[in-house]
């Protein structure tokens, strides 16, 4: 028994079944830190050499956790917004193999919903 295709989209949809070369592999983080100023956020390198940035108000926060965060299976990246009396915060995580970029992206979003108040 032969089954022909299933309209002009069979093409399309068997092309998008075909294997993807993905990104892969932690990347430069320094595209997600050359997005905070001294003049707006303040920043920690411990002991570890983990990385903490926060906002001067104290309502964002990214840690960089090159071999981890402590407690964690693998967590790279942590970022937290908090909320107010009236909405909730929210944080985010990636694994410590998340490309840079894909994190410096998020933050990118991030940091665009900000304003002065």
């Amino acid at each position: 028994m032969t089954v022909a295709p299933a309209g002009p989209g069979f093409s399309t949809t068997v092309e998008a079944l075909r294997p993807r070369e993905w990104k892969l592999g932690p990347g430069q983080p320094t595209l997600v830190m050359d997005q905070f100023s001294a003049e707006d956020f303040h920043l920690i390198v411990d002991d570890r050499a983990d990385v903490h940035v926060s906002s001067k108000d104290g309502r964002f926060y990214l840690g960089w956790f090159p071999l981890g965060r402590p407690g964690t299976d693998g967590e790279g990246w942590k970022i937290a917004v908090t909320g107010t009396a009236k909405v909730r915060g929210y944080h985010l995580s990636f694994d410590t193999e998340t490309p840079a970029d894909i994190v410096a992206a998020t933050v990118a979003s991030v940091l665009e919903t900000s304003r002065r108040l």
